[in-house]
């Protein structure tokens, strides 16, 4: 069995999932992306979306990490609520680094630190109003 977060970016899609591969590094990409022009779902997609993220997968090689789309709305949704990703890191380093990456033109929440359960642990929000957990328990 198989858990992935599926997250809507409201037209912002590809944008988004491009700052994260760049923010996680490790090999993490685009394994997959498909536009609404084209597919089974093109006359059912607002107007001018065509070239709009219908589904797409960010990952490493043969393990995808997160699911998403650009949505099928007109208008934006609300932000997203109710949950956060959780970002695992093996170092001290690579926590900071990537909350220091995904926290660009986001909200810090609470700023990185060493705390009684984990050597880095942070909580932000990023600039797609996406929260996010980062934690080294090193």
């Amino acid at each position: 069995m198989s858990l992935l977060p599926y997250v809507y970016f409201n037209g912002r899609c590809e944008e988004a999932l491009n700052f994260y591969a760049a923010c996680l590094g490790g090999g993490v990409r685009l394994l997959e992306l498909h536009r609404f022009a084209g597919s089974p779902m093109a006359q059912n997609a607002p107007e001018g979306w065509g070239e709009k993220v219908m589904h797409a997968s960010l990952g490493t090689e043969g393990q995808p990490l997160l699911l998403a789309s650009d949505g099928m709305t007109h208008a934006p949704s609300e932000p997203p609520r109710g949950f956060s990703l959780a970002y695992g890191a093996a170092t001290v380093e690579e926590a900071e680094r990537v909350f220091a990456a995904l926290a660009e033109g986001g909200r810090i929440d609470m700023p990185i630190a060493q705390t009684f359960f984990a050597a880095r642990f942070g909580m932000l929000t990023d600039r797609y109003g996406i929260a996010w957990m980062v934690n080294c328990d090193g």
